[in-house]
């Protein structure tokens, strides 16, 4: 089955800082992310509902981006988050580049419209 590359934007209240927080913070991360998270140093163990995931963080600028990569995933395929202030609205840009089977396309986009609800939800917005 072919992969494809998704890549969303989301603008938000929050700073990069805060942001940058719900994704590194396993108190925050269950807030929005995933039921429960285990970091260990750059390998983090996601778990929903009993599932259990694990990525490598494969790059990282803090409050800018972070690039993991699935454990079981090709080396060209990661998920990704970018974050930074729009110069002419001065609002936060949250960036998000992940990769599906052509099939997931429109569940992979829906899934992370809902998670990025709840993370505007926890940040205020």
């Amino acid at each position: 089955m072919e992969r494809t590359k998704i890549d969303l934007e989301f603008i938000f209240r929050a700073s990069p800082a805060i942001l940058y927080k719900f994704f590194t913070d396993p108190a925050n991360l269950v807030r929005w992310f995933c039921d429960e998270v285990d970091i260990s140093g750059t390998t983090y163990t996601f778990m929903w509902s009993g599932s259990e995931e694990v990525a490598e963080l494969i790059e990282e600028e803090e409050d800018a981006r972070l690039r993991f990569q699935w454990e079981e995933e090709d080396d060209d395929e990661f998920f990704e988050y970018k974050m930074y202030k729009s110069p002419l609205t001065g609002e936060t840009i949250l960036e998000i580049q992940d990769f599906c089977d052509d099939d997931e396309v429109t569940d992979q986009k829906q899934f992370w419209e809902s998670q990025i609800k709840k993370l505007k939800s926890a940040t205020g917005g």
